[in-house]
């Protein structure tokens, strides 16, 4: 008998499931679809050659640090280009959430790096709900730049994958 692998031709045996693969399938309970999980954590190639879950962890929250400093950054110029107070009230509000999370993003990237879990689920969680949706309820009418939630939306995952790498390796 032959398998089928994920092009949908035959084959002697069924394609390697990969470690981001087995992980994203995981994390139904989180709310997080494969199709989330992966198109977030994939950004970055090197998703594909993880070896486990503590590495997908680090690529995990690597990648948060990245999108809070982006978007904190797309705040800033928003700022700089805001044309009212209201809009101008705003980005100052929201861009000193971003101020105050990024090291504390980069102190969880640290520490899941390092092997310690502890204490990183709050400060993703912090960042997902107190950062960028803060500053969604901020800004009623005012346009904020599409990368508050796309950090959103990569804080809300790696929450998850953290949470269920944590749970797998007994941390």
């Amino acid at each position: 008998s032959t398998a089928i692998d994920v092009h949908g031709g035959s084959s002697s045996r069924a394609a390697p499931r990969s470690a981001v693969d087995d992980l994203c399938n995981s994390l139904g309970d989180h709310y997080v679809t494969p199709d989330m999980c992966v198109s977030a954590l994939c950004i970055d190639h090197s998703c594909r050659s993880a070896r486990g879950l503590p590495e997908l962890a680090v690529l995990a929250t690597r990648l948060t640090v990245t999108n809070a400093t982006v978007a904190k950054a797309s705040i800033e110029s928003a700022l700089a280009h805001a044309k009212d107070a209201k809009g101008k009230k705003v980005m100052r509000s929201c861009l000193q959430l971003y101020v105050g999370a990024v090291p504390r993003l980069q102190w969880a990237a640290r520490s899941v790096a390092a092997g310690r879990y502890s204490g990183v689920s709050e400060v993703l969680e912090a960042a997902c709900w107190h950062v960028s949706a803060e500053c969604i309820n901020l800004a009623g009418e005012v346009a904020l730049p599409k990368e508050n939630s796309e950090f959103f939306f990569m804080a809300y995952i790696v929450q998850a994958v953290v949470d269920w790498v944590k749970l797998s390796i007994g941390h």
